[in-house]
């Protein structure tokens, strides 16, 4: 999964290809924010899932286009809005 350096959070796009539904993992993290990812090369770290807020969605998304430049072009196939997932640290 592709994922946006954000200071010492990280930002995540529930793009589902364009497809008219949020993907799955979308949905088990609203029901379960609280989770750990890993990054290669790197330690696990628990973080808290969270939707972005419009501002930060403005502010975040053409950084990720810059990163992969198919969100673009996915979001032009969808009615939905995809969003963008933020993982603040947590303890």
């Amino acid at each position: 999964m592709l994922y946006l350096r954000d200071g010492d959070r990280l930002a995540v796009v529930a793009s589902q290809g364009g497809l008219p539904r949020h993907p799955q993992w979308f949905h088990n993290l609203e029901a379960h924010p609280d989770t750990t990812v890993a990054l290669r090369g790197e330690r696990s770290r628990r973080v808290r899932a969270r939707v972005a807020d419009p501002a930060e969605r403005a502010a975040l998304w053409p950084r990720l286009v810059e990163l992969y430049a198919d969100f673009e072009s996915y979001q032009a196939w969808t009615d939905r809005e995809i969003p963008v997932v933020v993982l603040d640290p947590r303890g």
